[in-house]
């Protein structure tokens, strides 16, 4: 009897185990036309200055349901090197790459070229060669990531350490980078925190919008995942999921930020998103009244802040409605005996941003 309660109990732990690392799974459905892949571009090992070993980077991708990650080590600043020195600039990545073989998981080569303001931080994806990159002159590093056929994005433009009041803004060094085309992204988040100002200068300057978790330490502890957090990635629009579609992706600026339950970018992705992740059914009158009862279903993690502007009125609800990730809610709309056999309703996304005080609007046609 004792060997069954032991073989109970861990049959129990083992289930408990599968269901944490599928709960913490990030899920999002694909877009008209397109793949959804959720990336981190910002990783560091201890072959920079992180804490782990690049195999737990790995495993953590894996349980966090990631289709891509980039461990991108400071090329230029390395703490641990009197323990662990490594003249190949590229050993993090080709432990990362033997490491993912038995998992479904992208490794994109990459490195983060580390000066002071201008130009500060940036990761170069997709790159040959990380010792190519060991180059003092700070214009000519992005040159020889340009000739790899690198794309460039700046990092934490908001960082206090680099700008003291927190804002970004651009420099004149930065302005010459995209004129050049040395850069052609930017972190509107980065770790725990999100830049108005960035995402305005992704879209001034035409940049990618880019979330990062900039992982130090343990994803598990610095996202509090065991209370029902997440790390920050970036969603890729696809037409495939591979490193060349990633890529061509990212040049073209089909990406939206997730960072706790905000979603961040241009407007055309931050649209398809939505449009795939909600959907509005009609469940019919209730009894001989004109009031029609809607359902609306939640099929991604992100929470739905939705603002309802339409002509109609909420019989259950305020103007203001929340979507839980994975769920439905029945509103009951008076629809005041409209004529027709459809109504309109629209709302504003308010966890959805693709600029300052800029919202997108959700338009839903609902058949009575």
């Amino acid at each position: 009897m004792k060997s069954l309660y032991v073989l109970l109990f861990f049959s129990l732990a083992t289930l408990i185990i599968k269901a944490q690392d599928t709960d913490r799974k990030i899920q999002f459905p694909d877009v008209e036309g397109f793949k959804t892949l959720k990336v981190d571009l910002h990783i560091h090992t201890v072959f920079s200055d992180g804490s782990v070993w690049p195999n737990i980077r790995i495993q953590e991708a894996v349980r966090d349901g990631l289709d891509a990650i980039s461990l991108t080590e400071h090329l230029e600043y390395q703490p641990h090197k009197q323990d662990i020195p490594h003249p190949d600039r590229n050993r993090s990545y080709e432990i990362a790459v033997e490491q993912a073989k038995p998992h479904d998981l992208l490794i994109i080569h990459g490195a983060e070229i580390t000066r002071k303001m201008p130009p500060g931080h940036s990761n170069a994806l997709f790159i040959e060669d990380a010792n190519k990159l060991m180059i003092e002159d700070s214009l000519e590093v992005f040159a020889e990531a340009h000739r790899q056929g690198a794309f460039v994005f700046w990092n934490h433009p908001d960082w206090i350490q680099q700008r003291a009041d927190g804002v970004a803004r651009m420099t004149d060094f930065h302005r010459l980078l995209v004129e050049k085309d040395y850069l052609h992204g930017i972190e509107v988040v980065n770790d725990l925190t999100y830049s108005e100002e960035a995402l305005e200068l992704a879209k001034k300057e035409g940049l990618t919008a880019i979330g990062t978790s900039d992982i130090h330490g343990l994803v598990d502890y610095q996202y509090r995942l065991a209370e029902g957090g997440h790390r920050p990635v970036t969603l890729v629009f696809a037409e495939e999921r591979s490193i060349q579609s990633i890529k061509e992706a990212l040049f073209e600026g089909r990406t939206v930020a997730w960072y706790n339950d905000l979603l961040i970018g241009e407007e055309q992705w931050l649209d398809k998103i939505i449009a795939s992740s909600l959907s509005f059914d009609s469940e019919g009158f209730i009894g001989p009244s004109s009031v029609l009862q809607v359902k609306v279903t939640n099929n991604s993690d992100a929470t739905y802040l939705l603002k309802n502007t339409s002509d109609y009125s909420l019989q259950k609800h305020s103007d203001i409605v929340t979507i839980a990730p994975h769920s439905d809610k029945l509103l009951l709309v008076r629809t005041l005996d409209h004529e027709g056999e459809q109504i309109s309703l629209s709302f504003e996304v308010l966890n959805a941003i693709s600029g300052k005080d800029m919202h997108p609007d959700l338009d839903i046609n609902i058949d009575k």
